[in-house]
């Protein structure tokens, strides 16, 4: 389906031509037309598939701009994507009047202030900023929000923000629209949506794909100790446009960046113990594609959108299969094409074959498979037999695609979804 078979208003119909938007995603393909008829929503999709644009538009164009008041609240659990929503939604509502706005911690609330008191119909606010706003002040009225957007609602649930959702959903108390984005539903999850949510519209578009398919999985068994080598080796030599390079702390995030500028030119370090303005000014900088490299802590790994990544490498082992999916959900978006270079070691082999079952992936080894009892023929085709202790064969190896997983049944089972 194409954005111009959609009824919207001709400003936002311009707005989207103007930003080379044509066809529809299917999470923004089902869910555009419940949010325009007022339904609550309940939406699971995977990471990269739109889920912005599915929201902001419909938003847009529910909007009165005649009326200066805080009309939809959007919820988001960090200031990244905050600042993402309202520069998406400022793309699409430009020709409208409609303003939209951000408020999150480590910025100025007077400031903040000043502009609420200005105009402001679409508001994106991270928990706990707003809750200081609610309590603290009388600067937000939220007695005219007639939608109102919880997104990424399984990671303000694993940050620790249960409580302040459960406390600003119960401050709408006026009849309004909830909608809910999210791409896992654990039990707590569930239960606000059964408190808050009235027959809401169901859409689950990743029980049965996990993996984005515009998404190819690569990996490169290697030595801990030659894993820096072997990192800038493959920076040097594969075409790349930008790559975000995940840590798992802040210190070796820290170490690897110091390294590498002594290699490179264009090196940046994002994680979240910057001040908001450096965090900013770094975020703004990798957008504008004035950084090809940029070490990263998981912060950068949830929602965020940059659209020249061609390439996500884990550098660290990401903790657990969650973390896997939205790290390199950074790249191959939206039907996108990008690849995922994991970096593995003797300490990963366990956890790797259960992210390759769970998550689908047919891999491509870079160099030496290693042996994890999951497709021996695939190690004795190409690389032959393992010989005593010594686990792999001699010499230059190829990029090999090992296609483990290509005669397992179709299951979607949704328990696979939860691990995600």
């Amino acid at each position: 389906m194409k954005f111009s078979e959609l009824n919207l208003k001709p400003e936002i119909q311009k707005a989207l031509t103007n930003m080379g938007y044509e066809d529809l995603t299917p999470i923004q393909e089902q869910t555009i037309s419940p949010i325009l008829s007022g339904k609550d929503l309940l939406a699971r999709a995977e990471t990269g598939s739109g889920k912005t644009a599915a929201c902001g538009i419909p938003l847009v164009q529910m909007i009165d701009p005649s009326i200066n008041a805080i009309q939809a609240l959007i919820l988001v659990p960090t200031r990244e994507l905050a600042l993402q929503y309202v520069e998406e939604i400022d793309h699409i509502a430009k020709l409208t009047g409609i303003a939209p706005f951000a408020v999150f911690g480590g910025f100025s609330m007077e400031i903040q202030k000043a502009k609420l008191r200005d105009r402001v119909h679409i508001l994106v606010a991270t928990p706990g900023r707003l809750i200081d706003f609610l309590y603290n002040t009388k600067t937000i009225d939220l007695s005219s929000v007639h939608t109102l957007v919880v997104d990424e609602a399984d990671e303000m649930l694993k940050m620790g923000f249960i409580e302040d959702i459960d406390f600003i959903l119960s401050c709408l108390i006026h009849e309004h629209q909830t909608l809910f984005f999210a791409a896992t539903m654990p039990r707590e999850i569930e239960r606000l949506i059964h408190v808050y949510l009235k027959e809401p519209v169901r859409i689950e578009l990743n029980k049965k794909q996990v993996a984005p398919q515009s998404l190819v999985h690569h990996f490169k068994y290697t030595e801990r100790s030659d894993r820096l080598n072997t990192l800038i080796q493959y920076l040097k030599k594969e075409k790349i446009s930008q790559a975000i390079i995940f840590c798992n702390s802040r210190h070796h995030g820290e170490k690897l960046a110091r390294e590498l500028e002594k290699e490179f030119k264009s090196i940046g370090y994002l994680h979240g113990g910057l001040e908001q303005s450096r965090r900013t000014s770094i975020f703004e900088r990798f957008r504008q594609n004035e950084i090809t490299f940029m070490v990263a802590t998981d912060i950068a790994g949830r929602g965020l959108d940059f659209s020249h990544v061609s390439h996500v490498i884990n550098y660290d082992y990401p903790f657990g299969l969650e973390s896997y999916t939205h790290r390199t959900g950074r790249t191959g978006r939206m039907g996108r094409s990008g690849i995922a270079m994991t970096f593995v070691t003797n300490q990963e082999l366990g956890v790797l074959k259960s992210l390759l079952k769970t998550n689908r992936i047919d891999p491509v080894w870079h160099g030496k498979i290693p042996s994890l009892d999951l497709n021996p023929g695939a190690i004795s085709k190409h690389h032959g037999k393992r010989n005593g202790k010594n686990r792999f064969q001699k010499g230059p190896q190829p990029v090999v695609r090992s296609r483990i997983f290509s005669n397992r049944r179709n299951d979607s089972d949704s328990s696979l979804v939860t691990n995600l």
